[in-house]
């Protein structure tokens, strides 16, 4: 199973988020990650779907896993109204402030996250996993 790809089209109704965490799982499990580093797959990809159901006013996004020989990647995709990246605030954990979070519990679970975002052409985050590599 090495080097697959399995693509998701999602409706951003919040309901569905429960799919892609039951997808990540199932992908994951089967590729051999252990059942913490799946909990943190699972939350990451919550993560990233909350962003694009919270800050975009699309009808749908994709959801890409691309099997490695050493770990997973999932992309996830939108053609939203994307951001200007630089203008994102850094999150103060002396001063946590309700909401802002996700992107750094992202970057914290996964070993490498890539994000891509273009104004009024979309957002593109890729946030991989490798096989036994402790953060």
């Amino acid at each position: 199973m090495v080097n697959d790809t399995i693509k998701m089209e999602i409706s951003t109704n919040p309901e569905y988020v429960s799919v892609v965490r039951l997808a990540t799982s199932g992908i994951a499990n089967k590729i051999g990650f252990s059942i913490d580093e799946i909990e943190d797959l699972m939350v990451a990809v919550s993560e990233a779907c909350t962003n694009v159901i919270k800050h975009t006013q699309v009808e749908n996004f994709i959801v890409i896993f691309d099997v490695l020989e050493n770990g997973l990647n999932i992309s996830i995709v939108d053609n939203g109204k994307g951001c200007n990246m630089e203008e994102l605030e850094e999150v103060d954990l002396k001063h946590p402030k309700e909401g802002g979070l996700g992107l750094f519990i992202i970057k914290s679970l996964m070993d490498e996250v890539k994000i891509e975002s273009d104004e009024n052409i979309g957002t593109f985050i890729k946030m991989t996993k490798y096989l036994g590599v402790d953060i």
